[in-house]
């Protein structure tokens, strides 16, 4: 290979190096864009959408959500969605789902071995049992520690209801 064009070809890797090094990086996703991505919370993100809190969960947090899937969603009793989904019942839906939010970003391993009642952003608790696996009421959480730029997701089994 002659110098000229192995010159050529470092000129045209700096470039490509200095553009790269310029272009913003990607950063970790917010939670609403996490949750949008997996198609087993598509029923959340209808409802987070619906109840208008779409702006609150991409906001700065940290927050910590206690997601149920869509067969959490299923398994409540017939049009029980459905009904929660319709306007008239946003208030309904909104205290739901502030109910699956905790403030600040709380891990498995802060967990691990506790037992304690936690204040949700709705105003109630929620029971917190981390003896053996994770508890949330009477959810299981299937998998733990999804991290957001913004705070962090536990997937659980069963939508909690507050009182």
């Amino acid at each position: 290979m002659n110098r000229r064009t192995l010159f050529s070809l470092m000129g045209g890797t700096a470039v490509a190096l200095t553009i790269a090094a310029c272009s913003p990086m990607s950063g970790t996703p917010d939670i609403v864009e996490i949750l949008s991505e997996n198609e087993q919370f598509s029923t959340l993100v209808a409802a987070v959408s619906a109840a208008g809190l779409v702006d609150t969960l991409e906001g700065d947090g940290p927050f910590t959500v206690f997601a149920p899937t869509n067969a959490a969603f299923a398994a409540l009793p017939a049009g029980t969605v459905e009904s929660l989904l319709r306007p008239e019942n946003k208030d309904q839906l909104i205290k739901i789902l502030t109910y699956h939010v905790v403030p600040g970003a709380v891990t498995s391993d802060q967990l691990a071995g506790q037992r304690m009642d936690v204040a949700t952003v709705e105003g109630q608790t929620v029971r917190v049992n981390g003896i053996d696996g994770v508890r949330v009421n009477n959810a299981r959480v299937t998998q733990a520690d999804i991290i957001a730029s913004n705070g962090v997701i536990h997937r659980i089994d069963r939508v909690l209801l507050p009182k």
